[in-house]
């Protein structure tokens, strides 16, 4: 399904895309049976990477619709993805960590997915997950912390979906080779869904690739100048058009990915973080990785507050001033230390000068990266009708 009308004349066609990049659809000649998944993407814009096991269809993408807002894929029909990445706001949930069954706090801020088929490195600091397909498994059967805890009950779930009606037909439609629910068709619908999550057409767009200069403020101009500017240094690891150094799109022969420690913490001056605060060190043993993270995309950011990897700063004029500072200063309790003075601390971060009326300005820039439109496009709304099994106990609480 395409996206609103204002990308007329600017959409590509999934085939033909695919097909410059590798991806043929020969599995159905003459592309009878599912129909490719249209992108609603701008023409300076590659589509991400896409497995060839499993190639975008229509029929694909709506399938993981449907499991994406899908309770029944957690143990007590209590969470669904979409539980922690709502639409309204860009696909992330508002709260300091993500909350998973029984009530479950966990460790990490649950990123937004717009564009998230373009990052190669898919978590905070585990440099293994690079599909969404391979992601996909961590909170389905993750159990520390227990996001929607399947583990063990695969066999029941499955059960599930293939008794419901609309499952019938919809997996034998998408896999016409393997109609059945299971893990692989499951975790490459849910992929395909996430892969359709693109948004580049926000004012910045506008006004930078389409030649809209009245798309943005020139206060945003302003910020756009702070923004791009050597003393400020937020370009180095936010590179545009992404606005992130971890990047792959179908036309690349490799990906892009990259991992800071920005002086969040330096407990008791040794570098230490907090449980669970480790980040790339966790997965390495590297000292020089300790408090690594990937760098997140911007795109949207105004809408994905509390930002960082744990959740702990709140605002965007919160996490300027951190910047601004070199590193986050916090004076007592137990992640008491000075972040400016991180051993670990990368060599980007080193402070620099803002006055209130820039920091307006660069703020007013990043609230341009916002597309609208994702928010509300039905193409990516709750396709389950109110009382259904797959939404009855589903808790989405406020943040």
């Amino acid at each position: 399904m395409a996206r609103p009308s204002r990308m007329a004349g600017r959409v590509a066609v999934c085939a033909l895309l695919l097909g410059a990049a590798g991806f043929g659809l020969t599995r159905w000649p003459g592309l009878t049976g599912p129909v490719p998944h249209v992108w609603a993407l701008p023409g300076w814009m590659a589509p991400p990477p896409v497995p060839a096991d499993a190639p975008m269809t229509r029929e694909l993408v709506d399938l993981g619709r449907h499991l994406f807002y899908d309770a029944r894929l957690s143990a007590d029909a209590t969470i669904a993805c979409a539980s922690c990445h709502q639409q309204s706001l860009a696909f992330a949930d508002g709260r300091e960590t993500g909350i998973g069954i029984d009530g479950t706090v966990g460790h990490r801020n649950a990123p937004g997915l717009t564009n998230a088929g373009y990052q190669p490195s898919l978590t905070w600091a585990n440099p293994h997950f690079t599909t969404l397909e391979f992601q996909a498994l961590t909170p389905l059967f993750g159990t520390e912390p227990l996001e929607m805890g399947a583990a063990g009950l695969e066999e029941r779930i499955f059960a599930e979906l293939a008794a419901d009606s609309y499952y019938r037909k919809a997996f034998r439609t998408a896999f016409p080779e393997r109609p059945a629910p299971d893990l692989f068709t499951v975790t490459r619908a849910l992929s395909a869904f996430q892969r359709s999550l693109t948004a580049f057409d926000s004012p910045y767009d506008r006004a930078t690739y389409g030649g809209e200069r009245s798309a943005m403020s020139e206060a945003a101009r302003r910020g756009q100048a702070l923004f791009f500017d050597h003393r400020l240094e937020c370009y180095h690891c936010h590179i545009a058009p992404h606005f992130t150094d971890n990047l792959q799109t179908a036309r690349m022969p490799f990906p892009e990915t990259a991992f800071h420690n920005t002086g969040l913490y330096n407990i008791g001056g040794t570098g230490a973080y907090p449980p669970g605060g480790e980040g790339l060190f966790e997965f390495t043993s590297r000292p020089e990785d300790m408090g690594r993270f990937r760098t997140p995309s911007l795109r949207n950011v105004a809408l994905t507050a509390p930002y960082m990897h744990d959740g702990s700063i709140a605002t965007l004029e919160e996490v300027i001033d951190h910047y601004a500072a070199g590193g986050r200063v916090i004076a007592e309790g137990p992640h008491a230390g000075d972040g400016s003075a991180n051993p670990h601390l990368d060599p980007l971060i080193i402070g620099f000068e803002i006055t209130p009326a820039e920091r307006a300005d660069l703020i007013v820039f990043l609230e341009s990266l916002t597309d609208e439109a994702i928010l509300t496009d039905p193409a990516f709304a709750d396709p389950w009708p109110d009382g259904h099994p797959a939404v009855a106990q589903r808790m989405m609480p406020d943040p």
